[in-house]
């Protein structure tokens, strides 16, 4: 079983955010040796943020996420004042992150993170009792959307074209909600690649073949059906795709190290983790069809 990784928790930074600041025109910050994360989003003005050969312009209505040890510039708007807003905070355990997007878009219409946001500012200057605490579970949130995005194809890795391509496969094939295996020979055809070669693709990627993936899937659609539903073995077996109860416990057991039954009795937070929660097959899980 994998050791179970407490997600990180965000620390602020005393003085250093929510906050907002104001530039005069033609202004520039850097290079400086980034100590810790700091969200950065435009209220007004433009700006480029340099880090390297890396240049990327910014205006409102994106959020960028400066990690720790990146020695960046700030050049600000050289034309008008601009108005931007931070928080500096640390996180604990620090994380994995050399997946994580720089820069999200805020506009979407079911993005929550232009709202917490907006929290954050709040908190920042009206300050009410524990305000400290409510802008960490804020942050807590949204560098959790950050990091993972809210829709298929926005979490923290971009796949490559035959992944993507072989999970519309998987999503036309699941689309009734009931998530059928599919051979190696049908995921390569409709990755439009040899098997050999979609195997090593997603070898690279994934650290699993194809088909191993998508059973790795299948059993985690189970967990809600054992803990939520009164469904057989025999019938959340058929509906993740596994042939009886027989084959999907020996399966379940080899991946979770113990019987589904043994898993049904235990609360959420006393089981083992999921296998696709947290490392590299969330990118796949995150392209699936939900289950009904």
């Amino acid at each position: 079983m994998t050791e179970r990784v407490p997600p990180p928790t965000p620390a602020l930074l005393s003085r250093l955010g929510p906050a907002v600041a104001d530039y005069p025109p033609g202004s520039v910050f850097g290079p400086r040796d980034a100590g810790s994360y700091e969200f950065v989003w435009l209220l007004r003005g433009s700006a480029r943020w340099v880090r390297g050969d890396l240049s990327v312009p910014l205006k409102p209505g994106e959020l960028l996420l400066v990690r720790p040890g990146m020695r960046d510039t700030f050049h600000w708007d050289a034309h008008r004042p601009t108005r931007h807003a931070y928080t500096h905070f640390r996180l604990c355990p620090a994380p994995a992150d050399t997946g994580w997007p720089v820069v999200r878009d805020l506009t979407g219409r079911d993005d929550p993170m232009a709202a917490l946001c907006r929290h954050l500012l709040t908190l920042g200057a009206t300050r009410p009792r524990a305000w400290e605490r409510h802008a960490e579970e804020t942050l807590r949130l949204l560098v959790f959307t950050f990091v993972h995005g809210t829709g298929p194809g926005s979490g923290p890795r971009t796949l490559p074209e035959p992944l993507l391509a072989m999970m519309a496969a998987v999503r036309s094939r699941w689309s009734d909600g009931v998530a059928r295996p599919l051979t190696a020979e049908r995921l390569a055809e409709a990755a439009g690649v040899s098997p050999s070669t979609l195997s090593r693709v997603c070898r690279r990627h994934l650290g699993v073949s194809p088909v191993a993936g998508l059973e790795l899937l299948r059993l985690a659609r189970a967990e809600p059906l054992l803990w939520l539903s009164n469904l057989s073995l025999r019938a959340i077996a058929l509906q993740c795709g596994f042939a009886d109860a027989y084959h999907f416990s020996r399966r379940f057991r080899a991946v979770y190290g113990m019987s589904p039954t043994a898993f049904r009795r235990l609360l959420p937070e006393s089981a083992p983790p999921s296998p696709v929660t947290g490392g590299a097959l969330s990118a796949l899980q995150a392209l699936a069809p939900p289950s009904s």
